[in-house]
């Protein structure tokens, strides 16, 4: 969990040891004044340690103002440290940097201690990135379970040969004086141009100091990077302060040789400042990445006056404003309303076992299922970039305007023909869930055509629900009926997925 800005204490009894751990703390500090303290006070004292905070509504003074399915953007939030990945021939220097991309985004945070927004179930959020070499990156994301939460999202840059398929699992629990927040799930990045897998994890997060003492944010414990191809890994440490001594936001690990068991760097510094990576054949360290300087490149969305009412931007529009303006008031009431009628909406189907997402769809068995949901359209991995760009703007509208670009230009014969192919490659491989190679002889689905044209087309059921349903309610927009969004929506076949070894990681307090 990413909680909440504690100025007066509930307790005046602080340890010296207290005093010493709040001297450093700088931005991670949230300040909460008595009558915030109180409510959140109110709500933590009605709850055991152990106690899943998955269906507890937390006070939104302590809310980040945007969904987690936005949040999830951090990770590609430097394409100075991604898009060069698949360009380095040297297996052991692309994997150093691999690791160097991975640990670039956990400094963009919010000051404080905040939560994004939880996703309410069906959310969904897309996003591009327009890089320096004139490419674009491209985001897919939906809430695809609720109850526990589940964050299902897809990114591609074709142009860079890099793909990235993955689910968050947040599971957080109240532990005393912390909340934790146990980051569950997986994230597969794959460069298409190496054959190559990426299994990512995350750390922990932490938030210390809920009852008594400064509320301070903190990531904790083990995360790793494991590529099966190359047999190389990374095990990262994020270190929690401890009571009599350490600092805050400390790294530490190794990456190794998984087939020899030898370390081949070691890794240390701070994530949110400088970390370095030490050569242990050579003894020569190096700056790895600087966090201080670093600019991020924010995920690129719609104007809300494109998006239909259950993208994140425009569905938490109100809440959002309010939470910016600090009108606690506005936004707790326009909070409580999303999540009403989220809860008739399950009423009505008859509970969330009845729910089928809009955008992605149940991930094959074996190490990848963690990812549990993968997006439900084929995206040619070898398919030249102009023709990947065509699948990935038929799954769901992404760039400004396109889904108003059909009612500007009329489509060509060769565009109206799409849908009927991709129904027929469906009948042909059997409504296969997965595509395991079997029918790979047969061209793609999507017929070539120009990138202007496969824009249009992605996009225009979007534009028309966008329209048709403007300043209606969430209940009267989607009720019931989310699962049957226009098939303009998920144009293809799913992708294509491959088996490894995993392992799954046991969470504990970081503070115990």
């Amino acid at each position: 969990m990413v909680l909440g800005h504690r100025k007066n204490s509930l307790t005046s009894n602080r340890s010296s040891t207290e005093e010493q751990r709040d001297s450093d703390v700088g931005e991670d500090v949230e300040v909460v004044n008595t009558e915030q303290g109180n409510v959140l006070t109110h709500i933590i004292s009605q709850l055991r340690p152990g106690a899943d905070l998955s269906r507890v509504t937390l006070p939104t003074f302590i809310l980040e103002p945007r969904s987690m399915l936005e949040r999830i953007t951090n990770f590609m939030a430097h394409p100075d440290t991604l898009l060069p990945l698949p360009t380095i021939d040297d297996p052991v220097q692309r994997f150093v940097a691999v690791t160097k991309f991975y640990l670039s985004g956990w400094h963009i945070k919010p000051p404080g201690v905040k939560k994004p927004l939880n996703p309410i179930l069906g959310e969904t959020f897309t996003g591009y990135w327009d890089y320096p070499d004139g490419t674009r990156g491209y985001y897919i994301s939906e809430q695809t379970s609720h109850h526990p939460p589940k964050s299902s999202y897809f990114y591609m840059a074709p142009e860079h040969k890099i793909r990235i398929d993955g689910t968050l699992k947040p599971r957080s629990k109240f532990l005393g004086n912390s909340v934790g927040s146990f980051m569950e799930g997986i994230a597969v990045m794959r460069f298409l141009n190496r054959n190559e897998r990426y299994f990512i994890t995350q750390p922990n997060m932490y938030a210390r100091g809920i009852l008594f003492g400064k509320m301070k944010y903190e990531l904790g414990d083990h995360a790793v990077v494991r590529c099966p191809e190359t047999g190389l890994e990374t095990d990262i440490e994020f270190k929690v302060k401890g009571w009599m001594g350490g600092t805050y936001n400390a790294i530490g690990g190794h990456i190794k040789d998984s087939k020899s068991g030898k370390n081949l760097f070691e890794l240390s510094g701070l994530w949110h400042g400088e970390m370095f990576v030490k050569d242990l054949a050579t003894g020569k360290k190096e700056l790895l990445f600087d966090a201080t300087h670093a600019k991020p490149s924010m995920v690129k969305a719609r104007p809300l006056n494109e998006q239909s009412p259950r993208e994140s931007q425009r569905l938490w529009d109100t809440t959002t404003r309010a939470i910016k303006k600090a009108d606690q008031k506005t936004a707790t009431d326009e909070k409580s309303r999303i999540e009403d009628e989220q809860r008739a909406e399950a009423a009505e189907r008859g509970g969330e076992e009845n729910w089928k997402p809009v955008l992605f769809n149940a991930a094959p068995p074996g190490d990848e299922e963690q990812l549990d949901w993968i997006i439900d359209a084929r995206v040619d991995d070898n398919a030249p970039p102009e023709k990947q760009l065509q699948q990935i703007l038929a799954i769901a509208p992404i760039l400004p305007g396109q889904n108003m670009q059909e009612e500007q230009q009329a489509p060509s014969d060769s565009s109206k023909t799409v849908p009927s192919q991709q129904s027929a490659q469906r009948a042909q491989t059997g409504g296969d869930l997965i595509n395991f190679g079997q029918h790979d002889s047969g061209s793609s689905a999507v017929t070539s055509q120009p990138t202007q044209q496969a824009t249009s087309r992605g996009g225009a059921a979007s534009g028309d629900l966008a329209a048709g349903m403007d300043g209606m309610s969430l209940r009267s927009g989607n009720s019931g009926t989310q699962q049957q969004q226009p098939v303009q929506w998920r144009h293809g076949q799913p992708v294509v997925r491959q088996n490894s070894v995993g392992a799954e990681d046991t969470f504990v307090d970081a503070e115990t």
